[in-house]
């Protein structure tokens, strides 16, 4: 038992560290974001609400100029003021920003944000352990090779979360009604916003947009093909 006390502490204290972390994300949000004020949005929202049975659904608009839709741990949704320029702008729809919500929904709704928890206590539990372990073995590169891993592992659960939440979305826009084809556009417009994205799939947090767009593509032609087969 004793063998295992320092991996119990350190256990404990990884989950002592994200709940402060967490905590902290909320109190930052509530302080730098303030409730969306848009009617043909919130018409959009009220949609996708009433669609998951949240007739009082809210986004909020976060007070930050990147372009980015987040959930809060508490289960808040988020678009950043970075969205909301492009919406005045009218480089993107209210049914294209409803596909980032309802992205984000699904988020919530799949228990990823809770899932983080466990995922990034997991995660930061590897890398110690790997740490120590090869660090003792492979002296000067041990550490960085546990960092590598871990990375790894969090990037992949990552890119299964965002394909499981852009699926969500894609049938909870159907039932709501809200335009299907407003998320593979958004996906499209994010693409020419950034550009080829470089650096190492495997250690991206976010599958590639082409990617996305296909496997939301093949959910509607699944769909499609089954309403005509009824």
């Amino acid at each position: 038992m004793i063998r295992f006390l320092p991996f119990l502490l350190i256990g404990l204290y990884l989950l002592a560290t994200w709940y402060v972390s967490a905590w902290r994300t909320r109190r930052m949000l509530a302080m730098r974001s303030k409730p969306l004020d848009d009617p043909p949005l919130e018409a959009v929202v009220r949609r996708l609400g009433r669609a998951v049975d949240l007739p009082h659904l809210k986004a909020m608009v976060y007070e930050e100029p990147v372009f980015n839709g987040l959930a809060s741990p508490d289960g808040g949704i988020y678009v950043t003021r970075g969205v909301m320029d492009k919406y005045r702008l009218g480089d993107v729809s209210a049914e294209e920003v409803g596909s980032i919500i309802a992205h984000e929904l699904g988020h919530v709704a799949l228990g990823h944000t809770r899932r983080r928890m466990i995922d990034w206590t997991g995660q930061n539990a590897l890398r110690m352990g790997l740490g120590m372990v090869l660090g003792r073995l492979i002296p000067f590169v041990g550490w960085w090779i546990a960092e590598m891993i871990a990375n790894m592992a969090a990037s992949k659960l990552s890119r299964a979360a965002e394909f499981e939440a852009d699926a969500y979305a894609a049938a909870l826009m159907r039932r709501a009604g809200v335009d299907p084809e407003a998320q593979v556009r958004m996906f499209e417009k994010l693409e020419h916003m950034h550009g080829p994205r470089g650096g190492l799939a495997w250690l991206a947090s976010h599958p590639p947009l082409g990617s996305r767009i296909e496997a939301v593509r093949a959910l509607h032609d699944k769909w499609d093909g089954e309403i005509a087969g009824a």
